[in-house]
């Protein structure tokens, strides 16, 4: 039997493991999180909330943890903790209660939830996942590259030689 996971603290953010990508809120207390949810952010939604993706506007809902997250696991993940120092959890609260019902600006890259809620704990606006994919894709076509430059050099040294 697992233990139950404790009860996270006003300000926490919270990472919840939908399919394929993170998503992220911010907890305010009494089992409830303030999150930046695209139209097809549905809670428990899985492979088809990847379609936020696809989204240009988003809502600030204020909704149960539980309502969320759904099936999908969850944990705190104050992350950023050591690079920034976050604003009081009273001031992350109330911040977050502030924007809830905001219809808002959604990009996957600039202003998605992780975003949303690392503005909001620490007034710095940062995706990791955002990095991490870019990061990714930069290296796949490096590697993309390193094997054309390669293959390119091998044809040509086998006509060379013929």
């Amino acid at each position: 039997m697992r233990a139950p996971i404790p009860e996270p603290k006003p300000g926490d953010l919270i990472e919840i493991f939908r399919p394929f990508y993170r998503h992220w809120a911010i907890y305010v207390g009494d089992g409830y999180v303030v999150h930046l949810a695209p139209p097809s952010e549905i809670a428990g939604a899985g492979v088809a909330s990847v379609m936020s993706a696809l989204a240009d506007k988003a809502i600030v809902k204020k909704e149960l943890l539980y309502d969320v997250a759904g099936r999908d696991k969850y944990q705190v993940n104050n992350k950023h903790d050591d690079k920034y120092p976050p604003l009081p959890p009273s001031k992350i609260v109330q911040r977050a209660e502030e924007r809830v019902g905001q219809e808002v600006l959604y990009k996957l890259t600039s202003e998605n939830c992780e975003h949303f809620v690392n503005e909001l704990r620490y007034g710095v606006s940062r995706s990791d996942q955002v990095r991490d994919a870019i990061t990714a894709v930069g290296i796949a076509g490096m590697g993309l590259a390193v094997a054309g430059l390669i293959g390119v050099m091998f044809s040509r040294n086998k006509r060379q030689k013929q």
